[in-house]
């Protein structure tokens, strides 16, 4: 597909974009990461950059930080060459990147993160903590930031320690920011917030590459989408003249279809199916007071609402991350006692947990280890494990899982977010559990890669187990039977197939009035609204 826009070599007023990388190809041995690749961005300007994973996002960020050099191609910063590899200082003073996983040192305060080896003139000469404060308090009232400049990190949330981030990036003079996947862990609420925050700033001549796989994020901020795929530029176009189905459609290379479809053809749930999952009265501080539920076998149910709602806790209560204070928790009629993943392993439960990186990966070790760590008492007599047949064990499930790696002894770190995902995935399965309960299973994932997970997914329940999704995404919810939704620890609405978004929206925000009869006021625009 070809640009219906190119953006001018100059920008409004006769300026040179923030950034214009132009040619740009990158190898790491036989891999290409990019072949002839460009990005233009104008000042002031919210551009976003959209592919599958793997399709040479993070290799150009990694370029437009001066963390990489190109092998071909020309880089260029308010109409001047890009720094000199070595010079950190003149990159900081030009771009600077937010990543999904934050850099902010928790156990410093806010201050000391703004200024991080920064904190005195000289290594020789003693902090002056009062001063040091006075200037994180200037640095965040001129960009509108009312954190305290005292306060620990670690007590502050997610979305202000990305304000943190970005006034840190600002503070060294760049007027670039790259956004990697910046809403992740953010609900709709600090959603909004941080887009308010980024128009403000877009209004005093910062320009921001916007990185997401919330595709409806794009067009709610975006000016300006550019497409890779295949580790090459397809397209930049106006947001507002290119359709999702066509932005997908050039993010895929083939004819879109959506996530949704994963529950095509599945069969509906018999009215006299098995309870495979029953929870009783469960109550768990600060997340759901006697809640109680039911899934079948052949039943994928989701478990909807937003960040405060409690249904993540409920989720990782139910694989044994948690001790209920109340209540039970039953598998197959038997009941699981809570607080134990062991436990919660042995009754057949198992768990794609919410964060990757945190919960779900050992980066130093191989995909075959990381998918095999469930199953190890299968792997060798008398607790040993043999390495043939974990590797035999982990090429059944890369095959099963279409997990693209040079080989099950390839380090997890080294593949794709997809492909991490996939890995994950497969550990839960490892187990052939009867009920699995996957929290926002497709986190940071491209469109294929969602595709094939949720259709994973539904192939649990149509194999006659039960499946509970957790989640706020649209998309993964549009695979389920049914959708119960949560609002501050309660149920407040359930939703068989066939509900409407606004709906579904309004009841996660606390809108709803009463389950039987969800409501049609629309609610303000945000990321749960991109399954439209």
């Amino acid at each position: 597909m070809a640009d219906t826009a190119t953006a001018p070599t100059n920008g409004a007023g006769g300026q040179a974009p923030v950034v214009e990388a132009t040619g740009i190809s990158k190898r790491f041995g036989a891999t290409v990461a990019l072949r002839d690749a460009r990005i233009t961005i104008a000042p002031g300007e919210s551009h976003a950059l959209v592919g599958r994973n793997g399709a040479g996002k993070s290799t150009l960020v990694s370029i437009l930080t001066g963390l990489q050099q190109p092998d071909t191609g020309s880089l260029r910063f308010s109409g001047e060459t890009a720094p000199a590899f070595v010079d950190t200082d003149a990159w900081r003073s030009r771009v600077a990147c937010v990543y999904q996983r934050s850099t902010i040192i928790q156990e410093l305060s806010v201050a000391e993160n703004l200024f991080l080896d920064r904190q005195s003139p000289t290594a020789l000469r003693p902090i002056r903590w009062k001063q040091l404060r006075q200037r994180a308090e200037q640095l965040l009232g001129e960009y509108g930031v009312d954190i305290d400049p005292a306060a620990r990190a670690k007590d502050l949330t997610v979305e202000q320690r990305q304000f943190i981030e970005i006034a840190r990036a600002l503070s060294f003079g760049a007027r670039f920011i790259i956004l990697d996947e910046p809403t992740a862990k953010l609900d709709a609420r600090g959603i909004a917030r941080l887009f308010d925050k980024l128009r403000d700033l877009q209004r005093q001549g910062v320009a921001f590459l916007f990185i997401s796989h919330h595709l409806q994020e794009v067009y709610d901020l975006c000016a300006t989408v550019t497409v890779y795929r295949d580790a090459a530029h397809i397209l930049t176009a106006p947001v507002a003249e290119l359709g999702h189905q066509a932005l997908v459609e050039a993010m895929t290379g083939e004819t879109a279809s959506p996530a949704a479809a994963a529950a095509a053809g599945s069969a509906a749930v018999r009215p006299d199916a098995e309870e495979l999952l029953t929870i009783e009265g469960l109550t768990l501080s600060d997340a759901c007071r006697d809640l109680s539920l039911a899934v079948r076998a052949g039943e994928v149910v989701g478990l909807a609402g937003a960040a405060t709602s409690g249904n993540v806790q409920l989720g990782e209560t139910v694989a044994g991350l948690h001790r209920a204070d109340a209540g039970r928790i039953s598998v197959g009629g038997r009941e699981v006692r809570t607080g134990s993943v062991p436990r919660a392993l042995a009754a057949g439960i198992g768990l794609v947990p919410e964060d990757r990186h945190l919960q779900g990966l050992v980066n130093n070790r191989s995909v075959a280890e990381n998918a095999t760590l469930t199953v190890t008492d299968q792997l060798g007599p008398y607790g040993t494990v043999l390495p043939s047949r974990t590797r035999s064990f982990a090429q059944r499930m890369i095959q099963s899982l279409d997990i693209k790696t040079p080989g099950a002894a390839t380090a997890v770190s080294a593949l794709s977010g997809g492909n991490q995902q996939k890995v994950v995935v497969a550990r839960a399965l490892a187990t052939d559990p009867r009920v699995l309960v996957a929290i926002r299973p497709t986190n940071g994932v491209d469109v294929k890669s969602k595709e094939f997970l949720l259709s994973r997914i539904r192939q649990v329940a149509d194999g006659g187990r039960a499946a509970l999704i957790v989640s706020d995404e649209l998309d993964d919810l549009k695979v389920c039977d049914r959708v119960i939704v949560m609002f501050h620890g309660q149920v407040v609405a359930e939703f068989d197939r066939g509900w409407k978004d606004e709906h579904l929206v309004a009841a996660m925000e606390g809108v709803s009035g009463t389950p039987a009869a969800p409501p049609t006021e629309q609610t303000a625009p945000s990321r749960h609204e991109h399954g439209r």
